[in-house]
């Protein structure tokens, strides 16, 4: 299996990107996905979360209130690391297991990774994918999908390596500031490269 991984910045695009490489033919994992996961009830990391940020980061069903987490760790980046230093170990050994389920099969792996730089996860993988618009689309897009002020937003940009810094570390990059007919032309040469055979 040819394993990639895609990666890129909050509102970027990366999911989109992300689903149209599935809609080709490649497998997926999805590190977000993972993350919700091991902060599930029952899981040890919800444990230490609580114990870390106290009850009321909890939902009165005894989820975990992911709003207010989130504003919590993006305006401070010592909550910030406490939070990775729960979840990012029990993140990367679902994400091992998942990588070994499927080191035999034929194809492509995608694996998407937001902080693929920050959290230096390349290791094993054959190219690195970035996911790029410029820094004012970002903002913009930011805004308008989750409702967040525009001083929230560039706090939230501001906790990620920018974007540019991704774009000079890439193998490839797919600039998302276009069409989506552009962006997906941009992912069928990407995958036909990695796949000549589909």
């Amino acid at each position: 299996m040819r394993v990639l991984g895609l990666t890129g910045g909050i509102s970027s695009g990366k999911s989109m990107v992300a689903s149209m490489f599935a809609q080709l033919g490649a497998d997926v994992i999805d590190a977000d996905q993972l993350a919700r996961e091991v902060v599930e009830p029952g899981q040890p990391a919800l444990d230490e979360i609580v114990t870390a940020f106290g009850r009321d980061i909890l939902l009165p069903d005894g989820h975990l209130d992911r709003g207010k987490l989130g504003r919590m760790i993006f305006a401070d980046p010592v909550a910030r690391g406490t939070l990775n230093a729960i979840t990012h170990p029990r993140i990367g050994e679902r994400m091992a297991a998942e990588l070994s389920l499927r080191a035999t099969r034929p194809g492509v792996l995608i694996v998407d990774i937001p902080l693929l730089y920050e959290s230096d996860r390349t290791t094993g993988l054959e190219a690195v994918i970035v996911v790029w618009v410029d820094q004012q689309m970002q903002l913009r897009r930011l805004i308008e999908r989750d409702g967040l002020g525009e001083e929230e937003a560039r706090q939230r940009i501001a906790a990620q390596m920018p974007l540019d810094e991704k774009r000079a570390r890439a193998d490839i990059v797919i600039d998302n500031s276009g069409s989506r007919e552009n962006t997906r032309w941009q992912v069928e040469t990407t995958y036909r490269r990695y796949a000549p055979t589909a």
